[in-house]
Order: C-alpha cells, then sequence, then structure tokens
C-alpha cells in the first residue's frame, strides 16, 4: 500500500506526461491530507461510445477503454492513492451475445500479457475479485501470471473486478462463514460486521472512498454493495473511453467537497 502522504509540487513532478494548465489548476485545488484512499470505478460507456462513432462492434468501444484504464492506473499511483477496484466484468455481463462475451475475454487477456511491463514500471500490484473460476482457463492462467509477476510491488494495488457481483460476493462470504459455523471454529450467534467484512474478497483493501460512475447512469449496477456503505459518489456523463486523469481530478475536487459524517452529525 501507498506510503507518506506527497505534496502537490511532488504530485506534479512524478506526473508523465508533465500536466497541463488545467491539471495543474485542478492538483493546486487538491487537499493532499484529504485524498481518497481506495478508488473504486464503474466503467460505463464504452458502448455508447462506439456507437456515437459509428462503429458497428461495441467491442470497439472496450478496445478504446484500456487506455483510460492505463492513464487512471498511472494517475493513481502517482497521486499516492493505495487502491484502486475496476468493474471489469459482472456476473450479469456473461449473458451477453457470445460472441461478446468472447471478444471482452481475448481483450481481458491481451490486457493482462500487455500491461505487466507498466505494472512492473510504476510497482502496481494485480489482484482480482470475483467468481474467477468462471473464466475461461487461458484467462485464468494469464491472470494468475500477472498477479504473480506483480506480487512484490509495494505501491498501488490495481483490483480489477471479474466475473463480479455485489450480491455473488456475499452469498460467497456467507458460505465462508457458515464452512466455520459448521467446523465448530465461529459462534453463528457471535458473527459481526467485522466477520462478515472479512469474509469478502480482499478486505485488506478497505472499503472504497470514492465511487466514480461514467457515463452518466445513476446506479451501482450490483458493485461492491457492502463496502459502499458510505463512500461519496461522484457520477460523470464523461463516457469511460474519454475519461481520462483531469477527470479523476475533478471526481476527487468533488470527493473533497463533501462533509464525511458517516451517519454522525458534522463535527462530531
Amino acid at each position: 500500500m501507498s506510503g507518506a502522504t506527497l505534496t502537490i509540487e511532488e504530485v506534479m513532478a512524478r506526473t508523465k506526461p508533465a500536466p497541463s494548465e488545467e491539471e495543474r489548476a485542478l492538483l493546486r485545488a487538491m487537499v493532499p491530507e484529504r485524498l481518497p484512499r481506495h478508488i473504486a470505478a464503474i466503467m460505463d460507456g464504452n458502448g455508447r461510445w462506439a456507437r456515437q462513432r459509428g462503429l458497428a462492434d461495441r467491442i470497439r468501444g472496450h478496445e478504446a477503454g484500456i487506455e483510460s484504464v492505463r492513464e487512471i492506473v498511472r494517475t493513481c499511483g502517482e497521486l499516492g492513492i493505495s487502491a484502486l477496484t475496476l468493474y471489469a466484468f459482472s456476473v450479469e455481463n456473461w449473458q451477453r451475445p457470445r460472441h461478446e462475451v468472447s471478444a471482452l475475454m481475448a481483450l481481458l487477456k491481451r490486457f493482462l500479457r500487455a500491461e505487466v511491463g507498466e505494472l512492473t514500471e510504476n510497482n502496481v500490484r494485480l489482484v482480482a475479485s470475483g467468481r474467477l473460476a468462471d473464466l475461461p482457463e487461458d484467462v485464468q492462467t494469464e491472470l494468475a501470471s500477472t498477479m504473480a509477476a506483480t506480487a512484490s510491488h509495494s505501491g498501488l494495488v490495481l483490483n480489477l473486478a471479474l466475473s463480479y457481483g455485489g450480491r455473488a460476493e456475499l452469498v460467497d462470504a456467507v458460505r465462508r462463514l457458515a464452512a466455520e459455523v459448521r467446523k465448530g471454529h465461529l459462534d453463528p450467534d457471535a458473527i459481526s460486521e467485522a466477520d462478515v467484512a472479512g469474509a469478502l474478497y480482499h478486505p485488506e483493501l478497505g472499503d472504497p472512498d470514492l465511487l466514480i460512475r461514467t457515463s452518466g447512469e445513476m446506479r451501482v449496477s450490483n458493485f461492491l454493495l457492502w463496502q459502499i456503505a458510505y463512500a461519496e459518489i461522484v457520477v460523470t456523463p464523461v463516457l469511460w473511453p474519454d475519461f481520462r486523469r483531469r477527470d479523476l481530478y475533478a471526481a476527487i475536487l468533488e470527493y473533497q467537497k463533501r462533509d464525511r459524517r458517516f451517519g454522525r452529525v458534522s463535527g462530531a
């Protein structure tokens, strides 16, 4: 996970390519001590992006979205963010047309293979959340290889939500807890919120502070249902393939305007 808070000057110095004047203004408006520790993003609008450009195949939008993933991962690392969770493929997405699912799996495999160098250069550790056994075997192999290659990295943790559903995660957590009860290791009457949280896919990442949804849709789409209980939600009309670091900066600034009370009275 990330270490000490960076100053804005340090962030500007490590940002590649150098930030534009607009981006510098956004960075100067940030409060370094109030950066979100964990950001989650619902990467929506890939198909719409392709349609707006007259592209018959929706997969072209997903291909274009890879550059957004690359830039946002790099930017989170530059800012010193600890964790970034990206909603890459949901359990519901298996219901899409077979040719689209196959194309998405092939794209995921290419991404994992191509990005090892980028992840290593930026000290990013890759993990994944979801029912990973449902992925094609060749994708599972590539995923395991990329995670192993980055396992020792100490910077940003990139968590890809693959074959993921918030309800499915809760069901899987309940099954883990039930197994512990059956073994006699856990008293069902003593199960706490901490026990449930600890049975989720990657509890060590902690809950997201900021949830970003692109393309203007106003729903959470079965994403991190337990973890986003008190996340600040920022919805942007920007389609994911157009989402760049200036948009991330703007979302973080919006987050920093919020009064995070967690059910308490402000100032308490």
